[in-house]
């Protein structure tokens, strides 16, 4: 079976027991205290609303959410410092024997996962946990940040390589993302969202990504003048030639940028192109653009960076600019517009042994989009006989299945503790992430028609449980 490089895990040593909220271990240490840690519980996750206004997102990060469960457990270092934790008494906060309980801890529990790049809608689980509830309450936090985050920016890449409408589109972003694991799972994503490389060497080695790159301004100013700036670089690295012209005056730059070049052809070597990274941007690729093919580079790339992300490639492509290539980084591993996806983890169903029938729980709110859905769910999509997604009902495994036919999105992931699954390459997944955003990101399907459906069976399940369900005095 592949090895699943999850991120943090490529940084520091597995397992990763303490990557939780405390109170996922006060409820869990009360489970256990009570002698019903072991009753079977379902819990789903799953966001609200979509991010970015955009309908739908594109699922992400069960890749690492596996590597994650499959390590899943407390080291002695791990238990050692929980052993150092006190209440407001100043006496332990958990005893030693739920402590020695931990120690032997796995996870025993059934899995099941939206493959990463599909398309998911509001309300839907993206995971779904089958678990001894002392094991399925203490996954919560993990999940929930190895999933949301992850989802959120390949669905920002998504929309930012739309708007470049076939021009490639670079992550740039390691140093102002959200520390190292944020950067290194920011580029994984944008990769699967679409983007076709990164500046994070880091992520290139961990996840195969192509790593791109050549000089910064400080490469320019470290010289004399420019000229010999970019003669130096041509000098030691004469393939990889990409030259950063608004150091000073932009359209100077570029000038030089062609001479340059000129003599790297004499030696038998080509320009790549040049990078814009302040300015008008869509005045001076055009100025550029015209030098470039007055000065013999008509193949010479454009690189436009400095705070690009959707709205920007729309606006500066309706300005007839003349960039090929776009260099993303802050607005997109940040997600600037929406930097949370909001997802959350509900327990949906509980019984006490697997011969009961399962006891439906609900979480209620004075709104009504916050009221969750109860059963074992499973997400049917349905399909005409073109294979183009007509609606999704959400339905309960229990209750029955839906009469219409279709795809069921949440597949096996882990059956008994044991992961059955063998995850797609990378590629693989953002073939699919593509597809799902040619297919609802696209016509013909219009995503703020398309119907997201409780089957009849769950919905009165619903209203039931909403009906009954304990009335404040």
């Amino acid at each position: 079976m592949r090895q699943i490089p999850l991120a943090p895990q490529a940084l520091y040593k597995a397992p990763l027991g303490l990557l939780t909220d405390l109170y996922q271990l006060t409820m869990a240490y009360g489970y256990w205290k009570s002698g019903i840690h072991n009753r079977e519980s379902v819990f789903h996750l799953f966001f609200r609303s979509a991010p970015f206004h955009n309908g739908f997102a594109l699922s992400a990060g069960l890749e690492s959410a596996a590597g994650f469960i499959e390590n899943f457990g407390f080291s002695n270092e791990e238990l050692t410092y929980l052993e150092t934790l006190q209440g407001n008494d100043k006496k332990p906060l958990f005893e030693a024997a739920f402590l020695d309980f931990l120690r032997d801890l796995r996870f025993t529990g059934d899995i099941d996962g939206v493959p990463e790049g599909t398309a998911v809608f509001g309300n839907e689980p993206i995971l779904r946990v089958k678990a001894p509830l002392l094991e399925a309450q203490l996954l919560e936090t993990a999940l929930l940040t190895i999933v949301n985050f992850a989802t959120l920016v390949t669905t920002k890449a998504a929309r930012i390589v739309a708007a470049a409408e076939g021009d490639p589109v670079i992550e740039f972003g390691l140093r102002r993302a959200q520390g190292i694991d944020g950067g290194i799972t920011a580029t994984r994503s944008a990769f699967l969202g679409g983007c076709v490389g990164t500046s994070n060497v880091v992520a290139g080695k961990i996840f195969n990504i192509p790593v791109k790159g050549t000089h910064a301004h400080s490469w320019v100013m470290s010289f004399d003048s420019e000229e010999e700036a970019f003669a130096t670089y041509a000098n030691a690295m004469p393939n990889n030639c990409i030259f950063l012209v608004d150091t000073y005056d932009t359209v100077e730059g570029v000038r030089k940028a062609i001479e340059t070049g000129k003599e790297l052809r004499k030696k038998g070597h080509e320009m790549v192109g040049i990078r814009l990274d302040s300015g008008d941007l869509a005045e001076l690729s055009i100025a550029a653009r015209s030098l470039l093919d007055e000065g013999g580079f008509p193949d010479a790339h454009i690189v436009a960076s400095n705070d690009i992300d959707e709205h920007v490639i729309a606006s500066l492509k309706m300005q007839g600019a003349k960039v090929d290539t776009w260099g993303v980084g802050t607005k997109l591993v940040t997600a600037f517009d929406q930097p949370a996806l909001g997802g959350v983890y509900k327990l949906a169903a509980i019984r006490d042994s697997p011969d009961q029938q399962w006891d439906y729980r609900i979480k209620l709110s004075n709104s009504p989009g916050k009221t969750s859905n109860p059963g074992i769910q499973q997400i049917r999509r349905v399909r005409d006989s073109n294979g183009t997604p007509l609606r999704d009902i959400i339905y309960c495994e229990e209750t029955g299945v839906p009469d219409e036919a279709g795809d069921d999105l949440l597949q096996p992931i882990f059956r008994k503790g044991e992961m059955t699954w063998t995850p797609p390459t990378l590629e693989e997944a953002r073939t699919v992430a593509k597809e799902e955003w040619d297919t609802f990101g696209n016509p013909p399907v219009d995503v703020y028609e398309y119907s997201v459906e409780l089957e009849p069976r769950l919905e009165a399940v619903k209203a039931d449980l909403i009906k009954s369900a304990p009335k404040s005095t």
